[in-house]
């Protein structure tokens, strides 16, 4: 005879029991079903998959690796434009260092004439006035292509000193880059159980360039809350940059059902900085197939196309997960349902 298992492992034996014979929990044990169609989630986890310490890890990470990102593209700038700069600067350098180069040489040639010789050798006043004026004049240029010589030369030591601060920026964030990369895999490994990757078949084609959202001078994108009605039958909220992105698709031709804001779960929906964009004609139903999983397929495509213009942190598709750090992953969402696997619709969470 077995040995009587306890307390706690009877009534979690119990329960998965009453879940494979479909039998009703008592109320409030679980969720009321979504406004968006959705199927409703564990009170652990996110309503179309997931966990939300997940979507926190996934959120954290993307945000983290664009900051960084943005930072390395602003510093490999940074150091062209220095690079073009001591270019021009060693070339001013050069010119500069052969008029000293020439100075010297004449010097060297005719002798040092002291400057007082050089007037006690001039026979009337008017003579004495004009080779003042003149002795004025050399020294005054000479003073100059010596002070313009050493400016260079202090110019192109700031130059190098700020090429050499570029190289180490770019070191950094390129660890910051990979830390972040290590984090969202990391996550994506211990909350999801992990599959064979098929995203050959899930890859669509998107030849259409997307507005690009606003950023701030610097290129980073501005903080931006949920503000603006969301168009969606969802209602409530979104952000500015979730409803560009919206507009944007649609305009690509990407029509079809979408639902927006959620009152409740993790992640980005609460907060309006993510959508939910239906692969079938008729809103969120099994999984998609044929044309549905084509349009899905393109979809996907579209937004990571344009992931940099639109702020995208990730997209989820088809079991399946693209992060702007690692590309494609196995995303196995929570319930195993079609919302869950995000086999009826595409999940965009933005910036």
């Amino acid at each position: 005879m077995a040995p009587a298992r306890p307390p706690a492992a009877r009534l979690a034996a119990l329960i998965v029991a009453m879940f494979a014979l479909g039998v009703a929990l008592p109320a409030g044990t679980a969720s009321a079903a979504p406004p968006t169609g959705l199927q409703a989630a564990a009170p652990d986890s996110d309503e179309e998959g997931g966990t939300p310490a997940l979507r926190a890890q996934l959120e954290a990470a993307s945000k983290g690796y664009l900051d960084a990102k943005r930072a390395l593209d602003t510093s490999v700038q940074r150091q062209q434009q220095l690079t073009t700069q001591l270019k021009t600067i060693e070339v001013e350098l050069a010119h500069r260092n052969g008029k000293v180069g020439e100075i010297a040489g004449v010097a060297y040639r005719t002798g040092k004439l002291g400057t007082m010789a050089a007037l006690l050798n001039s026979g009337t006043p008017d003579g004495f006035m004009d080779r003042a004026a003149t002795l004025g004049a050399v020294a005054a240029n000479e003073d100059k292509v010596l002070r313009d010589l050493l400016a260079s030369k202090a110019q192109a030591n700031r130059t190098r000193v700020a090429l050499n601060g570029e190289v180490t920026e770019q070191r950094k964030q390129v660890a910051v880059m990979a830390k972040r990369k290590e984090q969202a895999e990391r996550a994506l490994t211990v909350a999801t159980t992990q599959t064979t990757a098929d995203t050959d078949s899930n890859r669509g084609t998107s030849a259409a360039n997307a507005k690009p959202a606003p950023r701030n001078p610097d290129g980073s994108w501005p903080s931006e809350s949920c503000s603006v009605n969301d168009p969606t039958p969802a209602n409530g909220c979104i952000t500015p940059r979730t409803l560009h992105a919206l507009n944007q698709a649609k305009a690509a031709g990407f029509t079809r059902y979408v639902s927006c804001h959620r009152p409740s779960g993790s992640g980005e929906h609460p907060k309006g900085r993510a959508c939910d964009f239906a692969a079938q004609k008729n809103g969120f139903g099994g999984n998609a197939t044929g044309g549905d999983k084509t349009y899905g397929n393109n979809l996907a495509a579209y937004f990571i196309r344009n992931a940099d213009r639109l702020g995208v942190l990730y997209v989820i598709w088809y079991r399946q997960i693209w992060l702007p750090s690692s590309g494609w992953k196995a995303y196995s969402g929570a319930g195993g349902d079609p919302s869950s696997a995000h086999t009826n619709h595409v999940h965009l969470s933005v910036y």
